[in-house]
């Protein structure tokens, strides 16, 4: 017997996702050291990189509402109740965005569809992050 969509959506993790768990092994694999899921910060990151004050979010495209990307279009089915429920999460990540940027932390979104560049997600994090060997303790 098939999952309906909101039994297949509650099996759907918040953390360790397979893109965020990709992220983690590129981040680490060039020496960079990090926290997770800091729920001290706005919008628990996924990961915190307190010495250089730098947050990275791996973003859901579908979750999070990828503009343009084809896993971001919001579901045509019960549009009445998932349109509220993904606009809550839009809204959430720019309240998140605006209080981070208040509290002077430099914020990297990562898109789910971008993890599978691994090339193109190494270069984002060596561009976001500066030299790995620049981290000192507490990274």
């Amino acid at each position: 017997m098939g999952m309906n969509r909101s039994e297949n959506m509650r099996r759907i993790r918040s953390k360790n996702t397979a893109p965020e768990m990709a992220v983690r092994r590129l981040a680490h694999g060039l020496g960079y050291r990090y926290r997770l899921h800091r729920k001290d910060i706005p919008g628990k990151p996924d990961l915190v990189f307190p010495g250089r004050r730098k947050v990275i979010f791996i973003h859901g495209c579908f979750w999070h509402q990828h503009p343009g990307c084809r896993e971001g279009r919001p579901p045509k089915s019960n549009a009445a109740y998932w349109l509220p429920k993904l606009e809550r999460n839009i809204e959430r990540d720019k309240a998140a965005l605006a209080q981070l940027a208040a509290a002077r932390w430099e914020v990297l979104v990562i898109w789910e569809c971008e993890t599978k560049n691994h090339e193109a997600t190494r270069q984002a994090l060596l561009d976001f992050l500066g030299p790995p060997h620049l981290a000192g303790k507490g990274q």
